[in-house]
């Protein structure tokens, strides 16, 4: 497996390594900047048949070097241009350090052959997949974890990159036995492309062994998650104002640079995988929001969807496609307009009087939103790879 993410967070990697792992076959995960000590105790936290490396990349445009600030932060003449040159920069710098670590990568992937199989996690991995699947005659796998030519991206707009790219995308992943991607909604768009076996492994959790009983009235909202530019943060705060005292509150890693004016939101510390649960629990309704700036917003299915299904938590998610159809189809909760404060408050009241129903919804859409399910296609696709 090869992905430009530092492992150790990526959830959605650790479980398919885990998974395959248990069906027998032996994986070597190539990453970006695993954290040292995680490295030095990887055994104990991804378990026999795995062994993961790590291979450095440039930390990017720093702060102060002019890095951008979303929100409330200073201002002036020399502010602006630096922010001006970032924006007009960025896409460059982008492409030059993905570049730089599929370049410093390439010897590492090559120590770790020859194998049966080249895993390629995201687009940014493919092309250096796909020469190695070819110069082994391996099966060559890739993950779609967004639809990568449809994000929100910083920086200026690059619309030629992104036609290119889709085109590109299509040439390589043509060559892949089979591409994994995380919705329906992206399945069907990878194939409209060209693409022929497109399987859905959704970012789901492991099935919780003892979900309490739930309270009879939430305590409050929580958004558990990275806080950063595209999450809708700032519509929130604004609905914050109209729903206190209904407390709300903020759990998770800030970007660098993301500036946001808190109010009345609180926040707490980031905690692991498995304490969020209890942490969602004790407040009652998870916050799934994404703004509605692109195509991949509208076609995703973010990871805190499944975690409040794992909790046993109803959700207020952001009303996009792909969002709406799963939350409307198995009645996990209400949905608001992306950009409206108003709106997600409503959605709040609605789920607080109708908190009962959307309890039962969510705990029984655990049923079949699990990762039990999603493993099983995973192992199967690797399984059809040996005939």
């Amino acid at each position: 497996m090869i992905a430009q993410s530092p492992i150790a967070g990526d959830s959605r990697i650790l479980r398919e390594a885990t998974a395959l792992a248990a069906a027998g076959h032996t994986l070597h995960v190539i990453g970006r900047d695993v954290p040292e000590a995680w490295l030095a105790n990887q055994h104990s936290e991804v378990g026999p048949g795995i062994t993961v490396e790590s291979v450095s990349r440039s930390s990017g445009l720093r702060a102060g070097n002019g890095g951008l600030t979303v929100g409330h932060g200073h201002s002036g003449p020399k502010v602006l241009a630096k922010r001006f040159g970032r924006w007009l920069l960025l896409p460059e710098h982008r492409l030059r350090t993905e570049k730089q670590w599929r370049v410093a990568a390439a010897p590492r992937v090559a120590d770790a052959g020859p194998v049966d199989v080249v895993h390629a996690h995201d687009f940014n991995t493919l092309e250096l997949a796909a020469e190695y699947a070819a110069r082994w005659s391996a099966a060559l796998v890739y993950d779609s974890h967004e639809l990568w030519f449809d994000r929100a991206l910083p920086g200026r707009p690059t619309p030629l990159w992104r036609a290119r790219g889709r085109r590109f995308e299509v040439s390589l992943a043509s060559r892949a036995r089979v591409v994994f991607t995380v919705s329906d909604g992206i399945a069907a768009r990878l194939r409209s492309r060209g693409l022929t076996d497109v399987r859905v492994v959704r970012n789901t959790f492991p099935r919780a062994d003892d979900v309490p009983p739930a309270p009879e009235q939430p305590e409050g909202l929580l958004y558990a998650g990275r806080v950063g530019a595209g999450r809708d943060l700032p519509t929130v705060v604004a609905a914050a104002r109209e729903l206190a005292p209904f407390r709300t509150v903020l759990m998770g890693s800030v970007d660098p640079n993301y500036r946001l004016d808190l109010g009345p939101v609180e926040t707490v510390p980031e905690r692991s995988i498995d304490e969020v649960d209890d942490t969602l629990r004790s407040y009652g309704i998870s916050l799934v929001t994404l703004t509605n700036t692109c195509e991949n917003h509208r076609l995703a299915l973010p990871n805190k969807l499944f975690h409040a299904v794992r909790a046993g938590v109803p959700v207020v998610a952001a009303d996009l496609p792909e969002l709406r159809a799963v939350v409307t189809h198995h009645k996990l909760g209400a949905l608001y307009e992306p950009g409206n404060a108003h709106s997600l408050a409503t959605a709040v009241r609605t789920v607080i009087d109708n908190y009962p129903t959307y309890t039962d919804g969510i705990r029984a859409a655990a049923k079949e939103l699990n990762w039990e399910h999603d493993a099983a296609t995973l192992v199967a696709a690797y399984a059809d790879l040996s005939q």
